[in-house]
């Protein structure tokens, strides 16, 4: 019952610990709180943690935040699955940057939060949702300024963009390039569920802009650690 915490705390910093789909959906419906969950006429239950694993989704489905069972092959789940895998590989480019002491690492930790939030969105389809299930998973168009604003600043600073560019540059670079393509898929998952209108159409919007921004700092990462990127050249002869 790993996500009942999520009753009582802010969605961001609580998810990491989990998947998206299980701290997302399965728990959110569990109605319990901190103190429920440790209620016991046991000994010694009163302040004992909460399992990870909760059995409810053994049988191949899963729930939505609005308390809808789904198969966990549904497109919801896989979008969760596919921004889950997002995050994680944003984690990964961060370490790598931190290590470099780039400056922008506050960015990458703002945007994994914001993940949460997107992830919060697309778990409330609005078919089934109520207007308190809505009003706490809506998605403002905030976060999309906030990475236009990111890639102009780091646009400005960067030489013209003349070839294509193959993923590399170094770690730090490698890395975020691994994310982008990470997001891309993210936003090819969340394409169907916006279009049916069951997603806020910003999340999509942010997911298209997030790759923008991840390969523009990748590029920004290389140049800062004085790191070549590899140029694509045709391998076939005409």
């Amino acid at each position: 019952m790993a996500g009942f915490i999520l009753r009582r705390l802010p969605l961001r910093g609580v998810l990491s610990t989990y998947t998206a789909e299980k701290a997302l959906c399965v728990s959110w419906n569990r109605g319990l709180s901190v103190k429920d969950e440790g209620s016991s006429d046991k000994p010694g239950r009163a302040n004992a943690s909460p399992k990870i694993y909760t059995r409810t989704g053994d049988k191949g489905f899963s729930s939505t935040f609005t308390g809808e069972r789904r198969p966990k092959e549904d497109q919801v789940f896989e979008a969760l699955g596919t921004a889950d895998e997002l995050t994680s590989a944003i984690g990964l480019a961060r370490e790598f940057c931190a290590e470099q002491g780039h400056t922008f690492v506050g960015e990458l930790d703002k945007i994994q939060s914001v993940l949460q939030d997107v992830g919060s969105n697309i778990a409330t389809p609005v078919s089934s949702a109520r207007d308190s299930h809505i009003k706490k998973t809506r998605f403002s168009e905030k976060p999309v300024s906030d990475l236009e604003h990111w890639i102009d600043k780091y646009t400005d600073q960067l030489p013209a963009l003349t070839n294509f560019i193959l993923p590399s540059g170094g770690k730090s670079s490698a890395t975020l390039h691994l994310a982008r393509a990470v997001c891309r898929r993210a936003e090819r998952s969340v394409a169907p569920i916006v279009r049916a209108g069951e997603a806020d159409p910003s999340v999509a919007k942010y997911l298209n802009r997030l790759s923008d921004y991840l390969f523009t700092l990748a590029r920004f990462a290389a140049m800062k650690e004085g790191k070549e990127e590899m140029v694509y050249r045709r391998t076939v002869e005409e």
